[in-house]
């Protein structure tokens, strides 16, 4: 049946595309919302020299910014610069070592941040390594799990501002009170690998931060993280290893020595036998333990190095950081790995955001 409309037939049409360019715009802000593109931190040279950088980040779209801490500058001081120099960009680390902060020096660490920058500053928490807590920091990697969800639990309390005097399973505090209580409370994400932090992720936090999977591996982590947040919402946050070069041969050979590097560190290497990758890396495993790191590198198949780096023309990279997105990431953390030093990295990250 056929309604006249009380606006004329000129005012009804502008009216149909207007609703059908605002669900539009509605369905490109629901995407924006659950794909976020971020991009690992701190960038190349002195940090100081980072601030145009930043803004150009978010000048060709990305959203996100990411730190780490291992070996090279802290997670919270190249946070705490973006916070005064580029208002338009979330922050968040990727992640903090649970073991190698005392629970009070945590929570103001993440109580300033947050204070800085009000709703937008994420802070991600994981167990890190043996290697970075014990062998570098010489404190004992025991109890790996407990440790994280004790330290999860305590910034939720001591977040809450009441004071906090209580006994968890690795460590107790007595009588602290956070001096600082940000305007906006940060999320808490918990880095995860297997099935125990994985469900710790969606029952006691906001999300989960996922790390070295290939994109076909993503549905398996967030299956596991949504099923225990009991049906509500939760990031998943993946650092995705990139390098936008098709200088495949050159590229592949390098990301050897990445991969054996960290498929060598126990976390990793049961990771990577828990989502079936076992087989495809024994060779490598058995070289390793015996010595001879050269047949170890020779071990690591093609396969395997497409699957765990991104790599190939920007358009290329672009299409499988999009399959991580279909496989239940929201948002893409890119780590530029410098396996082709004649990649101009900044314009790799502008290419990589769709840019030219």
């Amino acid at each position: 049946m056929l309604v006249s409309s009380p606006l004329g037939a000129e005012s009804h049409v502008s009216l149909c595309l207007a609703t059908c360019q605002y669900r539009e715009f509605m369905s490109s802000a629901v995407q924006s919302e659950t794909r976020r593109l971020g991009m690992t931190v701190p960038l190349p040279g002195p940090l100081h020299g980072h601030r145009e950088w930043l803004s150009e980040l978010a000048d060709v779209g990305y959203s996100d910014i990411w730190s780490a801490e291992s070996d090279g500058a802290d997670g919270f001081t190249p946070l705490a610069l973006a916070a005064a120099w580029e208002p338009r960009l979330r922050l968040g680390t990727a992640i903090i070592p649970a073991f190698t902060r005392a629970p009070a020096c945590m929570a103001q660490s993440v109580a300033s941040l947050a204070d800085a920058a009000p709703g937008r500053f994420c802070i991600g928490i994981g167990s890190s390594s043996n290697v970075i807590v014990e062998r570098w920091n010489g404190v004992p990697f025991e109890q790996p799990y407990r440790r994280v969800r004790d330290m999860v639990r305590f910034l939720n309390e001591a977040l809450d501002g009441e004071k906090v005097s209580s006994t968890y399973d690795s460590f107790t505090v007595e009588g602290f009170r956070l001096g600082v209580r940000p305007e906006v409370r940060p999320k808490i994400f918990i880095a995860a690998l297997r099935e125990q932090m994985l469900a710790l992720a969606g029952r006691e936090s906001d999300g989960a931060i996922i790390n070295w999977l290939g994109s076909s591996d993503v549905s398996k982590v967030a299956e596991i993280v949504h099923s225990a947040a009991g049906g509500e919402s939760r990031e998943i946050v993946a650092r995705i290893f990139v390098c936008p070069s098709e200088r495949t041969d050159v590229v592949r050979e390098a990301a050897r020595f990445a991969i054996a590097a960290y498929m060598n560190v126990p976390v990793y290497a049961q990771f990577q036998q828990w989502l079936g990758r076992g087989p495809a890396l024994q060779g490598m495993w058995d070289a390793w333990a015996s010595g001879d790191r050269k047949a170890a590198l020779r071990e690591i198949s093609d396969e395997v190095v497409d699957a765990l780096i991104v790599h190939g023309s920007p358009a290329e990279c672009r299409q499988q950081i999009d399959r991580y997105f279909d496989g239940g990431v929201t948002t893409a953390a890119l780590a530029m790995l410098p396996l082709d030093r004649e990649l101009d990295q900044r314009a790799a990250m502008r290419a990589l955001a769709g840019s030219d």
